[in-house]
């Protein structure tokens, strides 16, 4: 017997009973952790920022979300000549791959990525960083 509309409503499926919808400030705050030569997903981050707050997980659109904005304000402090930006190229999407929203998108990244070692590849559509799960910081 099919389960009730209601019935699927009250359904939960164990979801996470908690999440973190995590600041701005908070996100660039663990891409500026990720050392030369080292990269980060997305998806490490959040698990970051949950373990900090205690909760199941990090809201994975704010987080991207708030990356975004860390990079473009990374670009706005580099134009104003500081050096010391939160170096956003070190954080890729899932999967290791780049995200071609960040400044300069996908040539500007692969310049960045390259002049720390790193090989970008393109699958399909998409560029990866090659190898990626063996240079992922320990956040």
């Amino acid at each position: 017997m099919n389960k009730t509309w209601r019935e699927k409503l009250a359904d939960a499926k164990d979801l996470p009973k908690t999440m973190v919808i995590p600041s701005p400030a908070e996100v660039d705050e663990v891409m500026r952790r990720v050392p030369k030569g080292k990269l980060a997903t997305i998806n490490e981050i959040r698990a970051c920022l949950a373990k900090k707050h205690g909760t199941d997980i990090a809201c994975p659109m704010t987080t991207g979300i708030f990356a975004w904005i860390a990079a473009h304000a990374a670009e706005e402090a580099k134009a104003e000549g500081r050096t010391d930006i939160t170096p956003y190229w070190r954080t890729l999407k899932s999967g290791g791959e780049l995200n071609p929203k960040y400044p300069g998108g996908i040539p500007a990244l692969k310049k960045l990525l390259a002049a720390e070692g790193h090989k970008v590849v393109k699958k399909g559509s998409k560029f990866l960083v090659a190898g990626f799960e063996s240079k992922l910081a320990t956040l």
